[in-house]
């Protein structure tokens, strides 16, 4: 069936209180998902223009089109801004994502990685990191788990793994741009 579903992304703190939701994503169907993101049992998600509420419910809009990536069992996602310049990956060191219906969630570690159009890669946000392990008390195995995340993805990125393809990402945006203009049409 090659029907997109909405779903919603809801990002939370180690202590459990909301971080932050994006508002209108749409899952692509299975029957869509690359052959590398099917064996990876993985979540491919588009969004284009929308709207992220905060946890003190100011909200905003996304000006960047995005496809993200929710990998069962990995302590990262990945979230590919379409921009003019290319596509940059904004890799969030995170819980696994946990899937109820078309509601996904994940624990927000703070730690980021960042793999610009041009290549360089970042790892950012090391002090906010700091911060919160000490403020939420993060357990050894969690800071285990975030250092395991961060290295996986470093590994990711270097082996140029899936789904840091910029042409599987372009194509998952423009198929889903089409079919909905399609569909307006109607």
């Amino acid at each position: 069936m090659n029907r997109y579903e909405e779903a919603l992304v809801k990002s939370f703190k180690h202590d459990g209180h909301l971080h932050r939701v994006w508002l209108e994503n749409w899952l692509v169907p299975s029957t869509m998902r690359h052959p590398d993101h099917v064996k990876e049992d993985m979540y491919v998600l588009i969004n284009s223009q929308t709207p992220i509420r905060e946890s003190d419910g100011k909200q905003w809009v996304s000006k960047i089109p995005a496809v993200t990536f929710f990998i069962p069992k990995q302590w990262f996602n990945v979230v590919a801004l379409i921009e003019e310049c290319g596509v940059r990956y904004y890799c969030n060191i995170a819980s696994p994502p946990y899937r109820c219906g078309n509601i996904f969630t994940y624990i927000d570690y703070d730690l980021d990685v960042i793999r610009m159009a041009d290549g360089q890669v970042q790892v950012v946000d090391q002090d906010e990191y700091e911060h919160n392990r000490l403020t939420y008390h993060y357990p050894e195995l969690v800071e285990q788990k975030v250092k395991l995340g961060l290295d996986q993805v470093l590994e990711y990125i270097e082996q140029g793994r899936t789904p840091f393809h910029d042409g599987t990402v372009r194509w998952y945006y423009e198929e889903w741009k089409r079919l909905l203009d399609e569909s307006r049409e109607q």
